[in-house]
């Protein structure tokens, strides 16, 4: 995995195979680059392979194969060079009822067939007003992640539930907090100093300076500006900043 920071794009159900054609022509042009995750719709998923950044799937069953109609597995996706899969998301949780449960039965299927993992968690409007992130947060990632060994395949993004698709986000202040809590339950119960935490829930390229620069931030999941012509601003602002910030790492110390 890369050291940069990441910047995933969700698509979910979104453009047409029109829409993709024009959306590639100025992504490749544009950003493409290796630390630059496409999840698009399943079904337009081969038009994204074969370039030089990554592809990943929106969602996963979680069996490799048998008689469940209209559902894509692990091994499937691996099958068509697929690189990551999104786990958990709020709206897989609340449309679909998926459950702790089930998505940690996915999250160990990919690694199995050794897909990396976007695991989404996060907090509803109600929880946060109850003071209650920290508690699902640490419910999330011990439910989610039990029975996992293999850390170096996964990344956690934080999307606060009630900032999805609101234009509405946290604080910068807000956001450092759940990402170095997230990093604390990491460590404390699974050992894990370096995994990969990302923030999603209304990104845009009015907030993704601020963003960007928040301490300890792996990166970004962009949902609904990803389709947008401003996901190449976004992309590029974090391109930037991370590059800025491994320069000044490299700076020589002086006595």
């Amino acid at each position: 995995m890369t050291s940069s920071k990441l910047i995933v794009a969700n698509h979910k159900m979104n453009m047409t195979s029109m829409d993709i054609n024009q959306y590639l022509k100025k992504i490749k042009k544009e950003i493409n680059v290796e630390n630059v995750i496409i999840c698009p719709t399943s079904i337009y998923i081969p038009y994204f392979l074969k370039h030089i950044f990554k592809v990943g799937i929106q969602n996963v069953f979680y069996e490799n194969k048998g008689a469940y109609t209209g559902e894509i597995s692990p091994r499937q996706a691996k099958s068509m060079e697929i690189d990551y899969a999104i786990v958990g998301h709020s709206e897989r949780r609340n449309y679909f009822l998926e459950t702790n449960q089930e998505i940690n039965k996915k999250v160990r299927l990919c690694l199995k067939n050794n897909l990396e993992v976007i695991l989404c968690i996060g907090e509803t409007k109600e929880e946060k007003r109850n003071r209650k992130t920290e508690q699902v947060l640490e419910q999330e990632l011990l439910e989610n992640l039990e029975g996992v060994k293999e850390f170096e395949n996964i990344i956690i993004a934080y999307e606060p539930i009630w900032a999805i698709g609101s234009k509405k986000t946290p604080t910068m202040k807000e956001i450092e907090l759940s990402i170095r809590f997230i990093k604390q339950i990491m460590k404390k119960y699974y050992h894990v100093d370096n995994i990969p935490v990302i923030y999603g829930g209304s990104v845009s390229e009015e907030n993704v300076q601020e963003i960007a620069t928040i301490p300890k931030l792996d990166g970004v999941l962009v949902g609904g500006a990803s389709i947008k012509e401003e996901f190449i601003n976004i992309a590029k602002t974090i391109l930037k900043v991370d590059k800025n910030e491994q320069n000044s790492t490299n700076i020589p110390k002086t006595r």
